[in-house]
């Protein structure tokens, strides 16, 4: 898929999958869509959710921690 192509929210979830290889449902991106925290997108004809690839990207970039070399090692910084 090109960078900046509009995906509907199915494949939305399978491009995130694929990618990144984390787990993303349809569902969830809907859920998210409603309550806030999920990757930004685009209402077409005012009614069908569009993601564009980029912003999914920057979206699971945001969600992944920084490298760790031991689980001990704390996430919050």
């Amino acid at each position: 898929m090109n960078a900046g192509h509009l995906l509907r929210r199915r494949e939305a979830a399978q491009y995130v999958r694929e990618k990144w290889g984390v787990p993303c449902a349809h569902k969830t991106l809907a859920k998210l869509a409603v309550v806030g925290g999920g990757p930004s997108f685009q209402r077409w004809n005012g009614r069908i959710p569009l993601y564009d690839t980029e912003t999914l990207d920057a979206w699971v970039r945001s969600k992944l921690s920084r490298h760790l070399t031991s689980t001990s090692d704390s996430e919050s910084t």
